[in-house]
């Protein structure tokens, strides 16, 4: 593995975590009113996930044309469908993305002209990979019931569906101290 991959970043690093639907995206743009560089991992994979991103090769390779959308994009709610219920697909699909989203964070970190980092990252402590790698943890939380309420109020989604994809994140007092 690249030894970029494996270092601290040069700059102050803090990790923004929290469940789904926990408000992770309102106190990034906070962060950002105020100038500091915001990563976030999921627009990251948004990226890579898209029409001619640069994971969709390899996904395509791993798991067919079954999981494109027509434009050539990943059809994320089928293959959330999908990796919600086949643990191996799940890690073989984070084995794909995971790795281009570090090299995507690196390199957005090098660019970023503030002062410190903020790194949104809904699987820092499921990952491991950050927990050793930014100076400090910020975890966002609120109950179950406002991460239901607001996942299916933005996504349309059902509420098995909220509560399934909650019971594979890490509980919020879990989250790593780090020290920088």
């Amino acid at each position: 593995m690249d030894a970029a991959l494996t270092e601290r970043f040069e700059r102050f690093s803090v990790g923004l975590t929290g469940g789904i639907g926990s408000g992770k995206t309102v106190v990034a743009q906070r962060f950002a009113q105020h100038g500091v560089t915001v990563i976030d991992t999921d627009r990251i994979a948004h990226v890579l996930t898209a029409a001619g991103g640069a994971a969709m090769p390899q996904i395509t390779r791993a798991f067919g044309h079954t999981y494109l959308t027509a434009g050539g994009a990943l059809d994320r709610a089928k293959m959330r469908e999908y990796i919600f219920s086949n643990l191996h697909a799940r890690r073989q699909l984070e084995a794909i993305l995971h790795p281009l989203i570090r090299i995507e964070c690196i390199r957005a970190a090098s660019a970023a002209r503030s002062a410190y980092a903020l790194f949104v990252v809904p699987l820092l402590v499921e990952t491991g990979y950050w927990k050793n790698r930014v100076d400090r943890v910020l975890v966002v939380d609120c109950s179950t019931e406002n991460q239901i309420r607001r996942v299916i109020q933005r996504d349309g989604f059902k509420s098995d569906q909220v509560q399934a994809m909650i019971a594979q994140q890490a509980e919020p007092g879990s989250a790593p101290c780090t020290s920088g």
